[in-house]
């Protein structure tokens, strides 16, 4: 079993869904984790984990702002010393087909959840070379290994984070600095309308989740 008693985890849009389930997860291993997302969502999956007995403090900072995520790393520092784990997982939706996508729409996609991963990660990864251990996973997807109707911004979006996970494991290799993408099918709200209802039912954020652990364990491949 993936033991991540001393760990501290980030998880950027932990507040439902998918992000919820790393965290819960993650401290129920013994992480402690900051449970990050923009409302008071956050404050909510913190109050599960510590009824669980885990450890956890919220950050409602926006992945898409520079000051907001330095506060962030810092007040995890400040608390706790360290930071071991990043899980890039904040991110939103805007369909449309690319006859009708507005590049306002198309910039936003990017920003959130291509330079938010990026903006986040860099945040951190001083502090992880320093200490000569990270764990880095970056949330890809089926729609840009393959493409999706009505998702060309996202789709792009997403293969990027490939990309940047490529060259970070390169870069990270030296610091023990382990960087993954996970490309997971779940049902959470993001998915609600294009998952069928019958494979909502069998598609648990948890099983994800499980996935996750080997990616930010010891062990981890990079």
């Amino acid at each position: 079993m993936i033991d991540l008693n001393g760990r501290v985890a980030i998880v950027t849009g932990a507040g439902a869904g998918l992000g919820r389930a790393h965290a819960l997860l993650l401290a129920a291993r013994g992480a402690r984790v900051v449970v990050n997302d923009l409302g008071e969502a956050a404050d909510r999956v913190v109050a599960e984990i510590e009824q669980a007995g885990g450890q956890a403090r919220a950050a409602r900072a926006s992945v898409t702002d520079a000051e907001q995520v330095q506060q962030m790393v810092a007040d995890t520092l400040t608390a706790w010393r360290r930071i071991d784990i990043l899980v890039n997982n904040a991110g939103i939706l805007r369909d449309k087909s690319f006859a009708k996508l507005p590049m306002a729409d198309f910039r936003l996609i990017v920003e959130v959840h291509l330079l938010g991963a990026a903006q986040c990660t860099q945040a951190v990864w001083e502090t992880m070379r320093a200490q000569g251990y990270g764990r880095i996973v970056m949330t890809t997807s089926s729609a840009g290994l393959y493409g999706n109707f009505g998702q060309a911004h996202y789709s792009a979006a997403k293969m990027a984070l490939v990309g940047l996970m490529q060259t970070l494991a390169i870069e990270g290799r030296k610091y023990d600095i382990r960087v993954n993408c996970l490309a997971p099918t779940a049902a959470t709200q993001m998915t609600e309308g294009v998952l069928s209802p019958d494979a909502m039912q069998k598609l648990s954020p948890d099983f994800v989740s499980e996935g996750l652990l080997a990616l930010v364990g010891a062990d981890a491949p990079t």
